[in-house]
């Protein structure tokens, strides 16, 4: 059967990976939190490149608003759960795919079976759920587990890989339990862009903290997945040397801006430190008012 799949419907990946290392990602499962804006592309994603077993989480349902830029919503998923909907997609991309979904999303009750036969974790949670991404990350570490954040931002992206071996969730960004949700949120914030390009363009009017809601765009979601697929492969193939944390990836497409950066301390760095002070303060102000 797996060779039916790699002369047929994965045929064409064959050149830029091997017969032996398509195989292995045939038979390789993918974690994906999150079937929303760059959760539900990261599953497509990895559907096509051939990742063969998925579980899927999602408490969310499709409406309007998200079609801008999910690439699950369409007229006829409106109203349906996200989760569901996106484990249909990869159906239909290879119906020999094993799909385990999870409609009401992740907890501490469920996380075992979620990441249960998972090689990678991947991130496509909504940038303001931030204790449900802190319990995955770190117990995702525990189990010995690799995660992958690519955050859109802008017209563009962020990459971070977490190696269960190297610096931790809370070491990298400076977040921790004692912290309150806005500092946390800081925190993760200047993490994920340590070079916030998009601050340049953004219209910061249009961030609704009280309402959790803020501006996003198809072409950085696509970004976003085509750099977590990337490194995907390599983590499950074996083929290529990874960069964990404190080493990133930013692009910003809008303004042509590339950075292969390292942060030097992770979350203790002096100037992450302050920059996520200001970012508090910007918050608490919004949230206040």
């Amino acid at each position: 059967m797996i060779n039916d799949l790699i002369n047929n419907e994965f045929s064409r990946n064959i050149g830029f990976v091997s017969i032996d290392q398509q195989t292995q990602l045939l038979n390789s499962k993918v974690a994906v939190v999150g079937a929303g804006g760059v959760g539900g592309l990261h599953i497509l994603t990895l559907a096509r490149m051939g990742i063969g077993q998925f579980s899927i989480a999602d408490p969310d349902t499709f409406e309007p608003a998200n079609v801008s830029r999910q690439f699950g919503a369409s007229t006829n998923s409106f109203g349906q759960n996200k989760a569901t909907t996106l484990a249909k997609m990869v159906k239909e991309i290879n119906p020999q795919a094993q799909v385990s979904v999870f409609p009401d999303g992740v907890n501490k009750e469920n996380r075992e079976e979620f990441l249960k036969g998972a090689k990678v974790l991947v991130d496509g949670i909504d940038f303001f759920e931030f204790e449900t991404r802190r319990m995955l990350f770190n117990y995702a570490r525990e189990i010995g587990i690799h995660t992958i954040t690519c955050a859109p931002l802008g017209f563009g992206s962020t990459l971070q890989i977490f190696d269960p071996n190297g610096m931790s969730f809370d070491e990298y960004f400076g977040t921790s339990e004692e912290n309150s949700l806005i500092q946390n949120l800081a925190a993760f914030s200047s993490g994920l862009s340590p070079r916030p390009y998009h601050i340049n363009y953004i219209d910061l009017k249009k961030v609704d903290l009280k309402n959790k809601k803020g501006p996003a765009v198809a072409p950085a979601c696509t970004l976003a997945a085509s750099l977590m697929a990337t490194e995907v492969v390599k983590i499950l193939t074996n083929s290529q040397r990874i960069y964990p944390v404190p080493h990133y990836i930013q692009i910003d497409m809008y303004r042509r801006k590339l950075r292969k950066g390292y942060l030097w301390l992770g979350g203790k760095n002096p100037l992450k430190r302050l920059i996520t002070y200001l970012i508090y303060r910007k918050f608490k102000k919004e949230m206040v008012n």
